[in-house]
């Protein structure tokens, strides 16, 4: 982890305030955006955008996994063996914690580039 930056800083993305700290930014926030994300022009202009779209995509995935972990027994139990179930939660539980971690990531990096000079 690079020094000057909170727990839970991004590896890709460079500490704030520091060369190169937008572009690597707005890089790592497109990896976690749908990829139709990319043909908008004015997210890659105005990063802090793309950041709270990217927030409330993530936060969308966070609700949906908890959703599915909450509903995965009385929806698969008819279709899916027991232990079938079980490795789905075990899935739902592993992609739950990477969903929140991520989070709290992107909120990171918005409140970076919230505290960044404003572009134009």
């Amino acid at each position: 982890m690079a020094t000057g930056v909170p727990p839970g800083w991004p590896g890709e993305v460079r500490p704030p305030g520091s060369a190169g700290f937008e572009e690597t930014a707005l890089a790592w926030l497109l990896e976690i955006v749908p990829p139709e994300y990319r043909r908008y022009g004015v997210l890659r202009r105005y990063p802090v955008a793309l950041a709270r779209m990217a927030r409330q995509h993530v936060a969308a995935a966070v609700t949906a996994a908890r959703e599915g972990f909450r509903s995965a027994r009385v929806d698969l139990g008819g279709t899916v063996p027991p232990h079938g179930v079980e490795a789905v939660l075990d899935a739902y539980r592993a992609e739950g914690a990477r969903l929140v971690a991520l989070a709290a990531a992107v909120e990171l990096v918005e409140a970076a580039l919230l505290r960044a000079p404003p572009r134009d």
